[in-house]
């Protein structure tokens, strides 16, 4: 019995797991899955970007989508350098989507949904009826 456990492929897997193509099949699933889901908060964020007047293409280039976002809330660009910084970065980056869902009259509840759902909110901002209003 212990020989099976401990018996080793030449491919470092345990001869006993026995789910080598079925444990890859359903983690490439879910990797699929999770870029499905955040090709939908980008382009979510695209078109929040281009109702707030901004270009869209800004939300492909990392940094520099959170500095075009940190504009549109109405946040100075230099903001964006405070979300490097440990533990401070978690609060202004909050007060930053609140203020985002603000600037397109939407309330806490949304910032709050904006956080822990993107790939709902996003889209719901962008492809919705919200307008963007100012900061």
């Amino acid at each position: 019995m212990w020989g099976a456990l401990l018996a080793v492929d030449a491919s470092g897997a345990s001869a006993a797991s026995g789910g080598g193509i079925l444990g890859g099949l359903v983690a490439g699933g879910f990797m699929l899955f999770c870029m499905a889901l955040g090709l939908v908060a980008l382009v979510g964020v695209w078109k929040v970007f281009t109702k707030a007047g901004e270009p869209g293409w800004a939300a492909l280039i990392p940094i520099y989508n959170v500095f075009v976002l940190m504009r549109i809330a109405g946040r100075p660009g230099w903001w964006t350098l405070l979300l490097f910084v440990p533990l401070v970065g978690f609060v202004v980056g909050f007060i930053a989507i609140m203020d985002l869902a603000r600037a397109f009259g939407r309330g806490i509840g949304y910032a709050i949904g904006l956080t822990v759902l993107p790939f709902v909110f996003f889209p719901h901002l962008g492809l919705g009826d919200s307008q963007y209003q100012g900061a």
